[in-house]
């Protein structure tokens, strides 16, 4: 999704954890026919903290959304996950770690610094 919804002018980062879905050679072959523009980052096993912000998000997700649905079929789930993070995470809710700004905000900060540098 970050690559279908964004232009990308630096290599993105797709952070996981060593499960087989993300260390397969499927996956891993995908990643490398974006040629250069996502970068696969892996935890170290048995360590959580290489992963924290995923966590993390993770832990958000299911606690301020998932838990509180019912979803019969997948493309529910899908829909309103996505709904979650496109309408609620990235644009509304305040991060701490981020200056207590939204995603959305820091986004925007960022790309005006680089367009006054």
């Amino acid at each position: 999704m970050a690559i279908k919804n964004a232009t990308l002018t630096q290599p993105l980062i797709f952070h996981s954890d060593q499960g087989i879905q993300y260390a397969s050679q499927r996956f891993t072959n995908l990643l490398k026919s974006y040629n250069g523009l996502v970068k696969q980052s892996m935890s170290r096993k048995g360590n959580c903290w290489d992963n924290a912000v995923a966590e993390s998000f993770f832990k958000s997700l299911k606690v301020e959304w998932v838990y509180w649905h019912k979803y019969k079929l997948r493309s529910q789930a899908e829909l309103s996950i996505f709904q979650w993070i496109e309408t609620w995470y990235n644009t509304r809710r305040r991060h701490s770690y981020l200056g207590n700004r939204t995603i959305k905000e820091f986004e925007i900060d960022m790309y005006n610094q680089k367009l006054a540098a």
